[in-house]
């Protein structure tokens, strides 16, 4: 069983929608980070960093339960114990890994800096050109590699749930996908999966 800590953020899309991949079964509890749940020393004992998501897995692989935060580390724990959503050859796996870095090193930071400058008040101007140029710069990067194949790693894996919400959360930014469509064939196709269809659900409910 695996105790999930959450919210519906981009970073915290990411576990649930594996977890309903892989059909394991996890128990998912929100932490409004809005109201600073993530700050409550409960979680802190899980998570020292403050941030979602973050797991238990109450049954690890010594039998004893095991914690661990960072998101690109969760699913590669979690596509290592149930051997799926990884590819199995060294070079596929090694696609894999390379875009989920790419994610978690580039993608989310640079779009969430973006996202953040943009809410900000006053406007900051220099900033938000910043950090567009270089949200394009990702997303163009993107589009070449899905111009070549159906997922970043070939196949279906956690290098494509670690992008979905940062892509599918796009529009908000102001970016929009009309010079990526092979972006916008692969979010609409991992937006149609019946997986995340669920976990997303399962996210909106929990933040009710």
């Amino acid at each position: 069983m695996i105790e999930l800590y959450t919210w519906n953020t981009p970073n915290g899309q990411k576990i649930p929608i594996f977890l309903e991949e892989a059909e394991i079964p996890y128990t998912l509890h929100p932490v409004n980070i809005g109201k600073g749940e993530q700050h409550n020393p409960d979680f802190l004992k899980i998570n020292p960093n403050g941030k979602i998501p973050a797991i238990v897995d109450t049954e690890g692989s010594d039998g004893q339960s095991i914690s661990i935060f960072e998101s690109g580390a969760i699913l590669l724990y979690l596509a290592d114990k149930v051997k799926k959503l990884i590819p199995a050859d060294p070079q596929g796996r090694a696609a894999a890994l390379e875009w989920l870095f790419f994610q978690v090193g580039g993608v989310g930071p640079m779009f969430g800096q973006l996202g953040f400058f943009k809410r900000s008040q006053p406007p900051n101007e220099p900033a938000i050109e910043r950090y567009t140029k270089e949200t394009k710069r990702l997303l163009a990067v993107l589009e070449g590699e899905l111009a070549q194949r159906e997922f970043l790693a070939g196949e279906y894996s956690i290098a494509d749930i670690a992008h979905y919400g940062w892509l599918r959360g796009l529009e908000r930014l102001e970016i929009p996908l009309d010079e990526a469509p092979n972006v916008k064939r692969w979010l609409d196709t991992l937006t149609a999966r019946p997986a995340v269809e669920r976990a997303m659900q399962k996210l909106k409910d929990a933040a009710a």
